[in-house]
């Protein structure tokens, strides 16, 4: 089998780290057991991927509001504060994305963002400017693992799934790439990322 030529990445804990524990730290300081149930609770990964499936923040903080309003400032924050989650990018992985792209390569991206949110990213993370095309889930209204977001990038980019390398650090993205033909890896650090596409002859 050819090795794959186009690489497509991910992009939260990925090429920008994002945890919204970076901003509840600071708002529930000294009271860790606290933090942890509000993030399981109230302000969960269910809830925030709704944003990512293109649900917009206002109403997704007024409907969360309504729900527990003895909360509300803190679930204003994950929006107001959103950058806080954001702490920079990711050790090492900016880097290799700027080589595949001073090399020729084709980069491409798919990943589960709020539309409203990945502006803001794209204003801050100026590598997050250098794709040759990029799927936005927020903006498509589907989220990884759905292989119709896979599909969708490469109908609309025109590629072929076994030329593409995609980089993931969910197990369950990583899955549903491989079902819709590409390579993939699932991915943990940038130096063992680097040795990956280096045995490819991508670096």
């Amino acid at each position: 089998m050819a090795a794959p030529t186009t690489v497509v990445f991910d992009i939260g804990q990925v090429l920008i780290e994002w945890d919204p524990r970076h901003l509840y730290r600071e708002l529930f300081e000294g009271y860790e057991d606290l933090m942890e149930h509000f993030l399981e609770t109230v302000c969960t990964p269910a809830w925030n991927l709704e944003q990512d499936r293109g649900r917009p923040w206002d109403e997704a903080v007024a409907t969360l509001t309504a729900a527990y309003p003895d909360c509300a400032e803190l679930i204003r924050a994950y929006h107001e504060r959103w950058e806080d989650m954001v702490p920079g990018p990711m050790p090492g992985t900016p880097e290799i994305l700027l080589e595949l792209k001073g090399r020729g390569t084709p980069v491409y991206s798919i990943t589960n963002f709020s539309a409203e949110k990945f502006v803001l990213a794209r204003q801050r993370f100026d590598f997050l400017n250098v794709f040759d095309g990029i799927v936005v889930s927020g903006e498509e209204r589907l989220v990884k693992p759905d292989p119709a977001i896979f599909r969708l990038l490469l109908d609309r980019y025109g590629l072929v799934a076994e030329d593409c390398f995609f980089i993931d650090d969910s197990a369950a993205n990583v899955e549903a790439a491989r079902m819709v033909g590409m390579v993939a890896h699932h991915f943990s650090s940038a130096d063992r990322l680097r040795g990956e596409l280096e045995g490819l002859g991508l670096l």
